[in-house]
């Protein structure tokens, strides 16, 4: 009866010995809250942290690497195709997705590729064609895929998605820190830090912190009249356009007429 509860009780203890086993990461990051204001032209975003290894010993230099992940709120967002027809560019196709990052960067002390698979980098969405944009249905598999690569060039040629194949740096197997750029017309809201510690093609430990982008001043007043007040806002935007064309036309004609 002993040997048997003695088998139960190891046998219960195992899986936690083993993930005390495990090596665990404690991340954080240079600025946990973004202000923008008229002045803001981008920002660079330092995230840092230690590998904390059971027993103080790291192991073989080499052996460990680290992937970071910044990602932005999930939206909705329509991509349209726009072809050339009978001399006139028109919107030909479009495809919904609905889930969309509108922030993504990814950083690692490697090349995903050479650390990962391609079945964990999909379960972790560990680079750009990772992403689980959930789109609509009723659309062919090829143009899915020409709509995705569509929609990652954009936001790529507009600095909102982006790849650090040897972005992230380790020191003697134990410190580690990975910079990132922040856009100036980066979107607002809760932004999430995660870090990953890779080992043998495997995720062996995450860990993730919260960022906060936000307005502040005049185009924080903007941005929530834009979103409060639409309407008042629109006819607001056009009267400003009218008048300020109207002044411009003014001047022109007194100072040219």
């Amino acid at each position: 009866m002993r040997a048997s509860l003695r088998a139960l009780g190891l046998a219960v203890a195992a899986p936690l010995l083993l993930a005390q086993a495990e090596p665990r990461l404690v991340p954080d990051v240079s600025d946990r809250n973004i202000e923008i204001r008229y002045s803001f032209a981008g920002a660079e975003l330092l995230l840092f942290g230690a590998i904390i290894y059971p027993g103080g010993r790291p192991p073989e230099p080499g052996s460990t690497d680290i992937a970071v992940v910044l990602k932005g709120p999930l939206e909705p967002i329509v991509v349209r195709e726009k072809q050339k027809v009978a001399g006139i560019w028109m919107n030909v196709g479009r495809v919904r997705f609905r889930s969309a990052p509108s922030f993504y960067a990814v950083a690692s002390s490697r090349p995903l590729p050479q650390l990962i698979d391609e079945r964990t980098a999909a379960i972790y969405e560990l680079g750009l064609d990772n992403l689980q944009l959930s789109p609509g249905g009723g659309t062919s598999a090829g143009t899915l895929r020409r709509f995705e690569q569509g929609l990652l060039d954009l936001r790529a040629r507009h600095q909102l998605y982006a790849e650090y194949p040897r972005g992230v740096e380790i020191s003697e197997g134990v410190l580690y820190r990975a910079r990132i750029s922040i856009p100036a017309r980066v979107p607002v809201g809760t932004y999430t830090a995660e870090t990953f510690l890779i080992r043998d093609g495997r995720v062996i430990a995450g860990a993730a912190r919260e960022i906060r982008i936000e307005k502040l001043g005049f185009e924080r007043f903007v941005a929530e009249a834009a979103e409060r007040w639409s309407v008042a806002y629109g006819v607001s935007a056009v009267a400003l356009s009218l008048l300020l064309g109207w002044g411009a036309s003014s001047l022109f004609q007194r100072r040219y007429g």
